[in-house]
Order: structure tokens, then C-alpha cells, then sequence
């Protein structure tokens, strides 16, 4: 829509200078009605009536005005003038639209119109605006409104911008002369519809000779055949872009472009070395890693990839090479086991070659190179070696000790040829059944064997070296103990047999089968008689069925379970292995009472007791058990029953480690039960037992004697041994609680200066004085008259 604008505003430009020499353009006369030729015909309607076209009265052209103006003055843009305009003064101009009265302003006198600022096209490239003329006293309309344009002349203000900087760009190496790179671009906001002001010429003014540029398009192509990546990677070129089509005067601007060759397979690889060659030791595991060979190849990334291939070897199947595709090395593996012993070199050539390859470049070939390697196996003291990776031996189950039963053999592999000692790994055999000769390997048995207990042995023997006994190998060794006919058959299971008082003769009571723990190749065969011993008088038969089964069948019509309710009857059963084993085992049959089918109904105490199995020892046991359980039951009661003492004192904490307060006042001189104050005066006196006031009274201990003091010397020594005194009878005494407590002693002390008011100071005076009176003085002085009123000999005893 800009573009169409822009034409037509051209074109009208272009009309306007070919009229009138200037930018200002006069008004042209019309009128309308009154005057001679002031309307036209210009045709009829459908009726027939002639159409007329009335003319305006005056008419506007496009204005032009140059950009960027740099005048002190305003800039002139044209004249506006009507008519009716007589020069009286009475015509006003009246200018509106876009920018009246700030970007333009009118003269209402004479209508001459003039720009106020410096204008940029390219922020607005034409303003429409409207004039009308009015009577300056009325402000009545002289003529219609009409409209127009003023148009912004471009000039060359603007250089061209590249729309990146910098711009990247990557081209293959090795790329043939006009290989395109990238193309540039560059924009002039300059009006591309005048002149040449935007009309933009690319030129190169860094990078030759590498690259050129087209100068229309911008387009960057190679320059220079055969660049090669591995000699020069990168490079900057500088682009520049110079509007007025390139002529001198107009304006230009610059940009960077940063062009990289990117790699091709244009290098093969090549090894480093003709000759490579490794040292591994005969010991390596199959598996592991012998060496490591790299080829060099001068690109990157996949044209850089390698392929390595053994194609000659020495030792077909030994070695395999493969590449590492984040190193591309070579690296060599073992394949199979190495011997020293066997060979002790290896050679062989190896190929790389690259993985992808350009056709383009086959002219540079062979990609590909070869290089030879060379495998030192190292000599490795090696343990022995069994001639078998394992062994199967057998032995019967009646082999007698010290009985070979098969040998293995070891020998060391390496030059020196080391003898080797045999030893059996006991634990592999707990039980010593089995040992092995040291020198040639001979295995023997040791214990008794059984089949039937454990019918296969695994163990292992050990090969060490004499020379190195750190050399040491083993092997498994699987003993298998052959059957030998030694074990009897027997019942095959408990049978609970009974027979009925109507029974009939030759009637079957039971089927009986045996078990042998033998395992004979050809299968069991048992043979079932009645022993020989049982057979006069029997009252049962057995019945062989040929199938290792038995029927025990009746001899008579009836039985009578008074008379007798329990038979035995021995059975003997014999196999048919040899050799022969026989053993005869006893059927326990009760006589019990049946209805018409056969059905038991009732058998005797007797019968359910040989059923139970219960013998009469078993019954002794029982009653035996029940005896010791009832002693367990009573002495632990009688034990529940010694209760400890209780204490007085209940509280939710221990007692231990605490000072327990009584809160006890005496009763004063009345109160001779709460403590004897003699005692502290007089540590000589005989302290009686007294009762402890924090556990329940149950039985009085004899009163302890305790030792006589020596005399007190001084006021510290004497506090001192009172103090070891005491200590030393809490320690002894038998009514101390069994944790640790509190004493609390009061002593005076002696010699006081101010002497002792009491009459019992004189307890301790050297004189004899006679204290009987005390008796006579009441109950009160009871205590004192039995502490001092007795007799000397009393007090000395």
C-alpha cells in the first residue's frame, strides 16, 4: 500500500514541476452559478435530463519539502490563496491535519506556509492537511474544504546496516573455486524510490584472496582452490556495504564474517611406528589387555575413525585387536590361554583403515597403512597342573581301610619341572574319611564306609610345590560308594493289625510289604515265611505273593479275646541279593470283637495298650516326669515365699545414695529411748544393739563388744578416732542396709575450757563414786541408774 502511495505521489510530483517552475502552486478559479460558462454539460441521465458538474472554486496541489533541513530559518513549503481573497484583509486561512500548528503553520493572511522543524522522511515520509478559507468577521466558510499533501524529499542520511555482525558460516575443505559460503545482506532506510541513495554495492575489504563477494547479492563464495583445513582453519572476512551504488560520497558500513572449514576425509592414517612390540607374562588372563597401537590420521571426528584387523599371525586364534572409538587405539587382547612352556614369541601384522571414506579423495590413497607387533611371553613360576580339571573314583562299602581307590597326578608345567606333594583339603573331608599319598598321589580310604548313610564323597585334593609351596592348585575328587547287600529288609511300616473272634480259616487279616535300604542293580526280591520256631503251633500263616508282598491268613475258625487277646507272630524276611540278608521282624495281632462285616467294635485294655505301645518301663518314665515337674513346681513357690525385707520407707525413688530424713525430736529428759548421750561421751561404754528404724523388726542380734579406745591426747585426735570408731563399726555391723547411707555422729569433743555442766561429765573422772542413789530418783533417771548404779565388777566385765 506504501509503494502504490509512494508512485502516485511521484507522479504527481512530476506533474506538479512540469506545470510551475516552483514548489508553491497557484489556486485555479471556479465558480458556480451566476456567471457566463460556469457550468458544463458533461452528458444525461435515463430520463433525458442534462447532468451538470459543479467546479470548486479553488483546488490544492502537492507540496514537496526537502528532509533534514539545516536552514537558521523556517522552511518554506507554498502559498495557499483563494479567490476570494480581494486583499482586504477579509479572508482567513485555517490549516489542519496532520502537524498543523506544530509542524506547520500558515500565515492567515496570506496563507504562505512554513515548516517549523527539521523533518526525517524515514520516521514520516508525507502529512495530509486540510485548508479552508472563512470571512475573518463572520468565520462563514468562503470556499469548501480541501485537502492535501506535503511530501518529505528524501536525501542520503542514512548508511547502510547489515542485519547480523558477526555473521558464522562453515564451508568444506578442499572445496572448489565459487563454492557459496554464505550470503550477506545490508538495508538502507533511504528512500529506494529516489535516487540512489539506497541502492547498496557489497565489496570484500578483508580475506582475499580466500573468498570474494558478489556485489549485488552479497553472496560470499570461495576464492582459492585446495584450502586445506589441517593448514589453516579459520579465517575473517570483512564485508562492506556502500549505498549511492558505490559512488564516491555515499555512505557505507562494515560486518565480520567468521568462516571455518569444516574437515573432510582428505588425510589417511599412518602408524607411528613400523614395529611395535609387547612383553606380557604367560600368567595374563584370557581376556585382558596385551598392548595398545595408535595410528595418526590428521582429521577429526568420523573421518578420523579407524578400523584395526589382524591379517598375518603366527598364532592363529591367540590375539584379537579392536578399536576404541573414543581414543581410536588399537588394543590388543588374549584370546586364549599363554605357555611359555610352548611358545614364547608371537608376531603379528595388523591393518587400519579408516571408516569412512570420500570417493572424492581416492587419488590421495591408500587409506590405510600396516604396521607389525611383536609378543614376548614372559616366563611365570606356575602352579602344578592335574592332568584332569576333576576325578571319579569308586569304592564298594565294604572296602577295607587303607583300600587305594584311585590316584591323580600333578605336575608343574614350568622348566625347572618341580616335584609336587599330594595333601587332601580337610575341609572338603571333616571326618578323615579319605587320604592321599604325598609322593604319587594314590587316594585311600581312611574310615569304614556306608552306602546307605552317604552314598557320595566330594572332596578335594592339593598340589604345592616342593621348591615353592606359595604354588599350589586343586582339584575336586567325587567318591562314589558302591551298593554292597548288607542291611536286612525289614517291615515297611508299623502295622496295627487285629483279628476278629468269628474270624474263619485262611481268612486274610493283613497284607504286609518289606524295605530294604540296598539298592541292588536288579531290583528288590523279597521272600516273606513264618519263622521256624513258630510254625508248630502257629495260629496265623503267611502267605508269599511273589511280588515282594505277603498275606497273613488265619489257621483256625475262631478266637476268643479272654483266653488270649494279643499274638505275635514272627515273620522272616529274606531278600534274594547276595549275599542273602534275613532278619525277621514281629507282627503284633489283636483278637477284637466285630460285627457280621468284619467291622472292629471292641478290644480289650490289654490289646490298646500293646496298640499305644506304651511297655512298662515307658510307664515308669512318665510317672517319673511327673514327679520332678511337681518338686520344680513346689520349691519354686517356697522360694516366691522368702520375701525380702520391706522397707518402712515407700517411695517411687531408690533409697540408695539418698540421706533419708527422719524428722525425729527427742522427748526430752522424760524420753529415754531416743539416744543413749553417754555413748558419745564415753566411747568405752558397751554400745547396746539397737533396733533400725528403716526395715520391719524381725529378730534382735546379740550386742557387739566394741573395742576400747585408747585415751584421748588432744582436741583433733580425739575427734579423729571417734570418727575411725564409728567408721569401723558400721562396717561390721551385720544390721547395715547392703547399699551405701548416711551416719551422722555428735561428739563434743573433750576438755572444754569452760568444763562440763552435767553430772555425766563425771562418768569419766578417776574417782569411785557411788551412783545407786540414781534408782531411787524414779523412772526418769532409770537410764542413768542402769548405766551407772551397777556394780564396778558389772562395768568391768
Amino acid at each position: 500500500m506504501d509503494g502504490r502511495r509512494v508512485c502516485v505521489l511521484m507522479a504527481l510530483w512530476v506533474l506538479a514541476h512540469l506545470s510551475s517552475p516552483t514548489f508553491g502552486l497557484k489556486a485555479l478559479r471556479r465558480t458556480t452559478g451566476g456567471r457566463k460558462g460556469s457550468t458544463g454539460l458533461t452528458g444525461e441521465d435515463a430520463n433525458g435530463v442534462p447532468l451538470r458538474r459543479s467546479k470548486r472554486g479553488w483546488m490544492w496541489n502537492q507540496f514537496f519539502l526537502l528532509e533534514e533541513y539545516t536552514g537558521t530559518d523556517m522552511q518554506y513549503v507554498g502559498k495557499l490563496h483563494s479567490d476570494s481573497d480581494r486583499g482586504d484583509g477579509s479572508v482567513r486561512y485555517v490549516l489542519t491535519g496532520e502537524g498543523a500548528g506544530t509542524l506547520f503553520k500558515i500565515d492567515e493572511k496570506s496563507g504562505d506556509i512554513h515548516a517549523t522543524k527539521r523533518l526525517d522522511r524515514e520516521e514520516k515520509a508525507y502529512y495530509i492537511l486540510r485548508a479552508k478559507a472563512v470571512n475573518r468577521f463572520t468565520s462563514e466558510g468562503l470556499e469548501g474544504d480541501s485537502e492535501f499533501i506535503i511530501k518529505i524529499h528524501d536525501i542520503n542520511d542514512n548508511e547502510p546496516r547489515f542485519t547480523k555482525d558477526p555473521y558464522y558460516a562453515r564451508v568444506p575443505e578442499m572445496s572448489d573455486i565459487g563454492t557459496s559460503v554464505i550470503q550477506v545482506t545490508a538495508t538502507d532506510a533511504d528512500d529506494a524510490t529516489y535516487g540512489n541513495s539506497a541502492r547498496v554495492v557489497y565489496s570484500i575489504l578483508e580475506g582475499q584472496p580466500y573468498f570474494s563477494v558478489d556485489p549485488e547479492t552479497g553472496l560470499i563464495k570461495t576464492a582459492l582452490p585446495g584450502m586445506d583445513r589441517e593448514v589453516k582453519e579459520n579465517y575473517q572476512v570483512v564485508i562492506q556495504a556502500k549505498d549511492m551504488a558505490g559512488q564516491m560520497g555515499g555512505l557505507s558500513g562494515t560486518t565480520t564474517v567468521s568462516i571455518t572449514l569444516s574437515d573432510v576425509n582428505d588425510n589417511p592414517p599412518r602408524f607411528t611406528k613400523t614395529m611395535y612390540e609387547f612383553r606380557v607374562p604367560e600368567s595374563i588372563e584370557v581376556g585382558a589387555t596385551v598392548g595398545v597401537i595408535r595410528a595418526m590420521d590428521a582429521d577429526i571426528g568420523e573421518n578420523a575413525e579407524m578400523d584395526y584387523r589382524i591379517i598375518r599371525s603366527d598364532g592363529p586364534g591367540m590375539f584379537d585387536i579392536g578399536a576404541n572409538r573414543s581414543t581410536q587405539e588399537g588394543v590388543i587382547v588374549l584370546r586364549k590361554p599363554l605357555d611359555f612352556e610352548k611358545k614364547r614369541q608371537y608376531s603379528l601384522s595388523v591393518q587400519v583403515e579408516n571408516v569412512h571414506i570420500n570417493p572424492r579423495f581416492f587419488s590421495v590413497g591408500p587409506f590405510r597403512d600396516e604396521a607389525t607387533i611383536k609378543i614376548v611371553v614372559e616366563d611365570v613360576d606356575e602352579p602344578p597342573v592335574f592332568e584332569r580339571a576333576s576325578y571319579v573314583m569308586e569304592v564298594k562299602e565294604d572296602a577295607a581301610r587303607n583300600t587305594i581307590i584311585g590316584s591323580v597326578s600333578a605336575a608343574d608345567p614350568d622348566d625347572k619341572n618341580s616335584l609336587v606333594r599330594y595333601t587332601i583339603d580337610r575341609r572338603t573331608d571333616m571326618d578323615r574319611v579319605f587320604n592321599v599319598h604325598a609322593g604319587n598321589g594314590s587316594v585311600f580310604i581312611l574310615r569304614d564306609l556306608d552306602r546307605e548313610e552317604n552314598p557320595w564323597h566330594n572332596i578335594s585334593v592339593i598340589a604345592t610345590e616342593f621348591n615353592n609351596p606359595r604354588q599350589i592348585s586343586r582339584v575336586p575328587v567325587y567318591v562314589r560308594v558302591l551298593d554292597v547287600n548288607d542291611n536286612a529288609p525289614t517291615f515297611a511300616t508299623n502295622y496295627e493289625t487285629f483279628v476278629c473272634e468269628n474270624a474263619k480259616a485262611n481268612q486274610r487279616i493283613q497284607t504286609i510289604s518289606a524295605t530294604d535300604p540296598d539298592e541292588p542293580l536288579a531290583g528288590h526280591r523279597f521272600f516273606f515265611s513264618l519263622a521256624q520256631e513258630a510254625a508248630g503251633k502257629a495260629n496265623f500263616s503267611v502267605r508269599d505273593n511273589k511280588d515282594n508282598t505277603a498275606w497273613i491268613l488265619t489257621r483256625r475258625n475262631s478266637y476268643n479275646s479272654l483266653q488270649k487277646s494279643v499274638y505275635h507272630v514272627p515273620v522272616v524276611i529274606s531278600d534274594g541279593d547276595f549275599p542273602m540278608q534275613s532278619s525277621t521282624s514281629t507282627l503284633t495281632i489283636r483278637v477284637c470283637t466285630c460285627d457280621r462285616e468284619g467291622n472292629m467294635k471292641l478290644c480289650n485294655a490289654e490289646a490298646f495298650t500293646a496298640r499305644a505301645g506304651l511297655s512298662t518301663g515307658a510307664l515308669v518314665a512318665i510317672l517319673l516326669c511327673v514327679i520332678i515337674l511337681l518338686m520344680i513346681v513346689v520349691l519354686f513357690a517356697a522360694l516366691r515365699r522368702q520375701r525380702k525385707k520391706e522397707p518402712l520407707i515407700i517411695s517411687k525413688e531408690d533409697v540408695r545414695d539418698n540421706v533419708v530424713s527422719y524428722n525425729d525430736e527427742g522427748g526430752g529428759e522424760e524420753d529415754t529411748q531416743a539416744f543413749d548421750i553417754g555413748t558419745l561421751r564415753n566411747p568405752e561404754a558397751i554400745e547396746e544393739s539397737k533396733q533400725r528404724r528403716d526395715i520391719v523388726p524381725e529378730t534382735f542380734y546379740p550386742p557387739v563388744r566394741r573395742p576400747v579406745l585408747p585415751p584421748i591426747r588432744d582436741n583433733n585426735g580425739d575427734v579423729r578416732d571417734f570418727i575411725n570408731q564409728r567408721l569401723q563399726d558400721n562396717d561390721t555391723d551385720p544390721t547395715a542396709p547392703p547399699y551405701d547411707s548416711l551416719a551422722t555422729y555428735a561428739y563434743e569433743g573433750n576438755g572444754s575450757v569452760a568444763e562440763s555442766l552435767s553430772s555425766l561429765e563425771s562418768v569419766t573422772t578417776e574417782g569411785d563414786q557411788d551412783y545407786n542413789y540414781l534408782s531411787e530418783w524414779g523412772p526418769r533417771f532409770k537410764k542413768l541408774a542402769d548405766m551407772y548404779g551397777g556394780d564396778d565388777s558389772d562395768r568391768d566385765s
